[in-house]
């Protein structure tokens, strides 16, 4: 018989874009969240969100300040993670934080032990891995179903289009610590942690040969303006995990359109996943024997493309149940130093050998494909 649970009073501090779908599902679809506030640099875009979705406009400091607010949910810019995650630690909240982690590794490392130190939790996105696409596999080549693991491949293709985004006066992609391998890069890398563990060592090359990439959204006032690239707009990387299993990732933003690819070949058949930056997605099989691939029916429920914020309820059920959260940060900060050990290893022309390493997130409870149900996290 599961606990009732008293729900978790959450606060989020930046209303840009990506804080709409964080609270949509926050404050309408988990119960153990009591979403009560956000915040913002720029007041009119949390008054937005604010009223959009029935909670309260308040500023950093009231979220900080109050003594019943356990998290606080960081939706800053990138660059600002750090900032605002150390004041959120320093506060003695439990911190979720949007990916990635921080621009720079020794930042992830400090906040991680400030949170070591005070006992608190830090969870960290990507989270796509807990949706129905991503457990679905993991349930699959958990039960063999494409024999032995042997390895791995990931790409994606994506335009500068990126730039012409809603908030593109600040092109984190283009800063230090957010090339694409970095912003979008670690979606890939955390469904391949789910599936196959953790990393051991990588190999790869970097490049950045557009040196400026304009605005190419018409409609900005800075539309054409250049913007300098401080950043690879090209990745691709050499991947062997700990259980043994070999694997490639190629990422890159100098090409058009967007092109996913994750696929895990094992000795008797071929999981082909989703989209690793969605929550749903066809999951197929290539069995040997058969030329074609078969899409297997979800074994899992949250298969909205975008449910973003799941996360948090899975992590604020892991502080409740006094466990670690599957989204815990030690994975957080061991996809970012996979991600800086490529670049590093074509730098020095030399194998980069991880020093974190993370746990394999345990899987969700299977066989419930629909609504949204406290069992699916409170399962162990």
């Amino acid at each position: 018989m599961l606990k009732p649970w008293k729900p978790v009073k959450v606060a989020l501090i930046g209303a840009g874009v990506i804080s709409g779908e964080y609270l949509k599902n926050m404050v309408y679809n988990f119960d153990i969240l009591d979403v009560v506030g956000c915040s913002d640099i720029i007041p009119e875009k949390s008054a937005a969100r604010a009223a959009e979705f029935g909670i309260r406009q308040m500023t950093n400091e009231e979220i900080l300040s109050d003594p019943e607010i356990e998290v606080v949910v960081n939706t800053t810019y990138p660059t600002e993670h750090y900032n605002v995650s150390k004041q959120i630690l320093e506060a003695g909240k439990h911190l979720y934080c949007e990916k990635p982690m921080c621009a720079e590794l020794g930042q992830a490392k400090e906040l991680m032990d400030m949170a070591r130190e005070k006992g608190l939790y830090i969870g960290n996105a990507p989270d796509t891995f807990l949706g129905a696409g991503y457990q679905t596999a993991r349930h699959l080549l958990d039960a063999g179903i494409i024999g032995k693991p042997i390895m791995a491949r990931a790409t994606l293709i994506r335009g500068s289009y990126v730039l012409g985004g809603a908030e593109p006066k600040f092109p984190f992609p283009s800063y230090p610590g957010g090339g694409i391998i970095f912003d979008v890069g670690c979606y890939y890398l955390v469904n391949l942690i789910n599936l196959l563990g953790p990393i051991r060592r990588v190999a790869g090359f970097a490049q950045t040969n557009i040196k400026e990439k304009p605005y190419v959204n018409p409609h900005h006032p800075e539309y054409g303006d250049q913007v300098k690239t401080q950043s690879p707009t090209n990745t691709i990387g050499a991947l062997e995990f700990e259980s043994g299993v070999l694997g490639t990732i190629m990422t890159t933003t100098e090409c058009f359109s967007e092109t996913p690819q994750l696929e895990i070949y094992g000795s008797e058949g071929i999981l082909t996943c989703p989209d690793p930056n969605c929550f749903g997605g066809d999951v197929k099989v290539t069995r040997v024997g058969y030329r074609e691939p078969y899409v297997v029916q979800h074994t899992h429920a949250y298969t909205d493309p975008n449910m973003r914020g799941i996360g948090v309820a899975e992590f604020a059920y892991a502080i409740r149940n006094g466990r670690k959260a599957r989204t815990d940060a030690s994975m957080a900060y061991h996809f970012l130093e996979a991600s800086f050990g490529m670049i590093e290893s074509g730098e020095t022309e030399r194998y980069y050998h991880l020093q974190s390493t993370c746990e394999r997130p345990a899987a969700l409870a299977s066989g419930i494909t629909t609504g949204y149900t406290e069992y699916v996290f409170n399962h162990e």
